[in-house]
C-alpha cells in the first residue's frame, strides 16, 4: 500500500507548529455567512491534513491528538452552521469525519493512558513488577491501535473523503445546490450577526447543562464537557470578529473549566481501557497494579471535582464579548 504521507490527499503545506487551531480562520466582519463557513472549513481541513502524516508515523502523540481536534472542529462547524446549511446537505461529510475520528480514538486513549496515567504515576506505587508488566501490555495495545490508524489513512475511503471534501469546500458546493430561500438568506447574512446569535445560543445551552453542577453525575459531566467544547470551537471560529472586545479573557475562563472536565474524563476513560486490556489477564501483579492505579486516579478525580464549583462560577459570570 502507498504511504499516505506521500499521497496527494494529504498535503503538508506548513508545519503544524506554524498553525495552531486557536488562531482561527481569517474571517472578517465584511464576510457573509457563506464566505466565513468556507474559510473555517478550509482552515480546519488544512489543519487535519498537516497533522495526518504525524499521526501516521506514531512517533509524536500530538499527531493523532491534533488530527482528531481538526476533525472535531470540522464536525462542530457543520453543526454550528446548520441553520444556514441544514444537515441533509452535510450529513454525509459528518459521517466520514466521525469514521476517521473513531479509527483514531483508541490510539488517542492509549496515548493519554500511557503519558498521563502510567508515566505520571511511575514509581509512586510500590508495585514495580506490576507497573512494568502493565506498561508493556499498554504499549503493545498502543502499537496495535496505531496499526489500525495507518490502515485507515492508507484506505481509499479516507483518500476519497479528503479529496472530495476539499473540492466541495473550495468550490463552495453549498452555493451550487437548490436550497430553500430562507436558507439562502441565512447564507447571505453578515457573519457578525450570525455569529452573535449563535454564540448566545451556545452559551445558553452550556449554562443550562451546568445549572446543577454540585449534583451532576459522571455522565452529566461528560455531556457538559461536550457542550463546553462546542462553545469553545464556536468562540475560536469567530474570535477574529470579536478580538477587540476581549474575547481572549472569556476563552481563558472557558479553557479553565474545560481543563478540569478533561482530566475527569481521562480518568473515566481509563476504566474502560483497563477493562479491555485486562479481560484475559491472570497475572496477579499486573492486576494489583491496575487496581492501585484506579485508586490513585480516583483520588485525583475527586480533587479535581472539588475545584469545579469555583471554575464554573468564574466562567458563568464572565462578560460575553459578543454582546458588547
Amino acid at each position: 500500500m502507498k504511504n499516505p504521507v506521500n499521497s496527494k490527499a494529504i498535503p503538508n503545506k506548513a508545519t503544524p507548529a506554524q498553525k495552531a487551531p486557536s488562531k482561527g480562520a481569517a474571517i472578517q466582519e465584511k464576510h457573509t455567512t457563506s464566505e466565513a463557513f468556507g474559510l473555517i472549513l478550509r482552515y480546519n481541513l488544512d489543519f487535519l491534513l498537516e497533522w495526518a502524516p504525524i499521526a501516521y508515523k506514531g512517533e509524536d502523540i500530538e499527531g493523532v491528538h491534533q488530527a482528531r481536534v481538526g476533525l472535531r472542529r470540522l464536525r462542530s462547524a457543520l453543526g454550528l452552521f446548520r441553520k444556514a446549511l441544514p444537515r441533509e446537505y452535510t450529513d454525509s461529510w459528518g459521517t466520514e469525519m466521525q469514521w476517521v475520528a473513531t479509527a483514531m480514538g483508541e490510539a488517542r486513549d492509549l496515548d493519554v493512558f500511557i503519558s498521563e496515567g502510567l508515566k505520571a504515576m511511575a514509581g509512586k506505587i510500590p508495585l514495580a513488577s506490576g507497573e512494568q508488566k502493565l506498561t508493556v501490555l499498554a504499549t503493545q495495545r498502543r502499537n496495535e491501535a496505531y496499526s489500525n490508524v495507518r490502515i485507515m489513512l492508507e484506505s481509499d475511503r479516507y483518500k476519497t473523503f479528503v479529496t472530495d471534501f476539499a473540492s466541495w469546500v473550495d468550490n463552495r458546493g453549498w452555493n451550487h445546490v437548490d436550497v430553500p430561500n430562507e436558507v439562502r438568506h441565512e447564507l447571505d447574512k453578515s457573519i457578525r450577526l450570525y455569529a452573535s446569535k449563535l454564540l448566545n445560543k451556545r452559551m445558553r445551552s452550556t449554562l443550562a447543562f451546568g445549572a446543577k453542577m454540585g449534583t451532576m453525575s459522571t455522565e452529566e459531566l461528560h455531556e457538559l464537557r461536550i457542550e463546553c467544547k462546542k462553545l469553545r470551537y464556536a468562540v475560536e471560529f469567530f474570535q477574529p470578529i470579536f478580538v477587540e472586545k476581549g474575547i481572549q479573557v472569556f476563552t481563558l475562563h472557558l479553557k479553565g473549566l474545560q481543563d478540569l472536565l478533561g482530566i475527569m474524563n481521562d480518568v473515566t476513560v481509563m476504566h474502560g481501557l483497563l477493562d479491555k486490556m485486562l479481560q484475559n489477564e491472570t497475572d496477579l501483579e499486573t492486576m494489583q497494579y491496575a487496581g492501585a492505579l484506579i485508586g490513585w486516579r480516583a483520588r485525583q478525580y475527586e480533587e479535581v471535582r472539588g475545584q469545579l464549583d469555583a471554575r464554573w462560577s468564574e466562567f458563568s459570570s464572565a462578560a460575553l464579548p459578543w454582546m458588547k
